[in-house]
């Protein structure tokens, strides 16, 4: 058991710490909302990571050849999602700048927890490099005995803790961001610099995958 609960802390680290696209629209949405609404898109997620390494250990050797052939078209419908977040928080961003709202109270009116999680959740079961991730571990993990189902189920639940405390940690980042650009020309900024790294890192994602 313990070597399953180190193999998924490590296996669960290992896909979440990866800065990428989704990480920092993390960052960005918890600094313009709440630490709450990030919180809950952290644990999105996480539980994202969770799904697919229990996929992983369900699927085993056939799941990877499974995914492959739509492979790509998650990658650009990922990076698509991803885009269209972007630009919508630069021009919510730039309305509310020339209005001099305050950004983090309409962020959340804009979005709850709950549409944080589940937002968080689809965009991170997108990515296919996921799943290939947990299963080429699964594989490699793999020897001439049965898996014990009890140590498929402690390093499922390890890979998500792990991710989760992560996730977590980026979500305090982001608050902590917010609460030091609270004027309006921070946040403008936070909110342009953030929207413009999802948009290279999603650009990024589609040259490598062609």
């Amino acid at each position: 058991m313990s070597a399953a609960l180190v193999a998924g802390l490590l296996a669960g680290y290992g896909i979440a710490m990866p800065v990428g696209a989704v990480a920092t629209y993390l960052v960005a949405l918890t600094a313009r909302a709440s630490l709450r609404v990030g919180a809950w898109a952290a644990l999105g997620v996480a539980t994202a990571d969770g799904l697919y390494a229990l996929i992983s250990m369900v699927g085993g050797s056939a799941l990877a050849p499974t995914i492959q052939p739509i492979t790509l078209p998650l990658h650009w419908a990922s990076a698509v999602v991803l885009v269209v977040l972007a630009c919508r928080s630069s021009v919510t961003a730039i309305v509310q700048y020339r209005r001099r709202e305050v950004t983090g109270r309409a962020d959340q009116r804009l979005m709850s927890p709950v549409r944080a999680y589940i937002g968080l959740l689809g965009i991170t079961m997108m990515n296919p490099i996921t799943v290939i991730y947990f299963a080429a571990l699964v594989l490699a993990s793999q020897g001439t005995t049965a898996p014990d189902h009890w140590d498929e189920a402690v390093f499922i639940l390890a890979a998500f803790v792990a991710s989760a405390s992560w996730q977590l940690l980026l979500a305090a980042g982001g608050a902590l961001l917010g609460r030091v650009l609270t004027g309006p020309h921070g946040r403008l900024f936070t909110s342009l610099a953030s929207s413009a790294v999802i948009v290279g890192l999603a650009a990024h994602l589609l040259v490598a995958q062609s």
